[in-house]
């Protein structure tokens, strides 16, 4: 059975453990990670998946800005355990973690990954919607969700950290 909880605290090795072995020792050197440095994710918006006792997957959200406005999150990590892989863990993880930003006055959710993936859950190319990304990315991997209507369109600008 899955469960998906709030990650907590005490969780933070095991993940730190997971995203190595998902993404690899050089994981903080991709693109995402350039623009995340400093700043943490947004605790009300990560989530962990457990098989039984077992930690299964984790979705992370970390606060962004997108040209001036500031009602925005950067997906990721994302990641399944290898062990847990085709039991449907990404996708809940993906509902879940679209559904709480729905909850909280957030507009878009900035994503560099697979469009393949991403674009079952409704997201959409961002460059056309006069979006950048301050670390080099190929444009097809650098995706929007709207989470309003007219979010993306009423969106412009550079994607960067936002500092609290």
């Amino acid at each position: 059975m899955i469960s998906i909880k709030s990650e907590v605290p005490e969780e933070g090795p095991a993940i730190e453990h997971l995203l190595d072995i998902a993404f690899g020792p050089d994981r903080k050197s991709r693109p995402s990670y350039k623009v995340r440095e400093g700043v943490a994710p947004q605790s009300s918006l990560c989530f962990a998946a457990h098989h039984g006792p077992s930690l299964a997957g984790v979705i992370r959200f970390t606060p962004v800005h997108v040209g001036d406005d500031s009602r925005a999150v950067l997906l990721g990590p994302i990641a399944v355990h290898p062990d847990h892989e085709n039991l449907g863990i990404g996708s809940q993880l993906m509902k879940t973690g679209i559904a709480a930003t729905k909850a909280v006055d957030l507009q878009l959710i900035i994503a560099i990954g697979e469009p393949g993936y991403l674009t079952r859950f409704g997201f959409e190319p961002a460059s056309p919607h006069g979006l950048s990304f301050p670390v080099l990315v190929e444009d097809q991997r650098f995706l929007v969700l709207p989470l309003t209507d007219g979010a993306a369109q009423r969106a412009s600008g550079m994607v960067s950290a936002r500092h609290p």
